[in-house]
């Protein structure tokens, strides 16, 4: 899609990952500044050297006070904040097991990262979107996982289904002061680490892909392109009465059981 984004200076987290550097491109495409928000601060630079105007801050978002330097640096050099894209986020692969005997660090780094990190690095942004008077847009990347729940996974599953309900509460306390805030949700993606490892044909998780998208109407994983597409749609001037909305990019997976 195209819209004017003009003027305008949006902030992605986890913005050197595959789903967070094709949103970043997609929002740069369409006139938007910007930040590239990552822990991986060389990624980070990689991305941003790549947009025709954007700066690339290092951050742990589970850090309050990191967080807030990063804003402190958007603002530096762009004077705005208008747009956050809360998709950073991490799940695990080698601890898939039952609940009973999930490591408890592994669920704080998990839970930390996608749930404790987005309400870090949205308090921190919207200091400066609510002072503006302007307005502003937080775009929430939750997963299908919070809809529908999967085993094996529960702090992930915990997570994201958290996401949602804060999405809700966010979106019913800041609209009446011009934040909107909503959320995607998307299935699986073909991001290079699934591709390897879920999609391919030696891949360890290659046969429970293979049940998994039996279930899938599409029958197949999404591209990030089109996460991305549904990002930009969110933080488009045609969005202006969407809020509180949680939007599943899934094939059709959560629609029903597919006998």
């Amino acid at each position: 899609m195209r819209c004017d984004l003009s003027g305008q200076v949006a902030f992605v987290t986890g913005g050197a990952g595959a789903i967070g550097r094709v949103a970043a491109r997609r929002l740069a495409d369409n006139g938007a500044s910007l930040v590239i928000a990552d822990i991986d601060g060389d990624g980070a630079r990689e991305i941003a050297s790549g947009l025709p105007d954007a700066l690339a801050v290092a951050v742990d978002i589970r850090d309050g006070t990191a967080a807030d330097r990063a804003v402190a640096a958007t603002l530096e050099r762009f004077g705005r904040l208008d747009i956050l894209i809360n998709n950073a986020g991490v799940n695990t692969l080698s601890h898939r097991v039952a609940i009973d005997e999930f490591p408890p660090e592994e669920w704080e780094r998990i839970t930390g990262i996608d749930l404790d990190g987005l309400y870090v690095m949205s308090r921190a942004a919207l200091q400066p979107m609510l002072a503006s008077g302007r307005g502003g847009r937080i775009v929430n990347i939750a997963s299908v996982v919070g809809l529908a729940a999967m085993r094996l996974q529960s702090p992930f599953v915990a997570a994201k289904a958290g996401i949602i309900h804060l999405t809700r509460s966010m979106a019913l306390e800041l609209g009446s002061r011009g934040i909107l805030v909503n959320a995607i949700a998307p299935g699986s993606v073909l991001t290079e680490l699934t591709a390897k490892l879920f999609y391919g044909e030696d891949g360890k998780f290659a046969s429970r892909a293979r049940d998994f998208m039996a279930h899938v109407p599409l029958g197949r994983p999404a591209e990030p392109r089109e996460i991305a597409e549904t990002i930009l749609f969110l933080a488009s001037p045609g969005a202006s009465y969407v809020n509180g909305q949680v939007l599943a990019i899934d094939g059709g997976w959560t629609a029903g059981y597919m006998m």
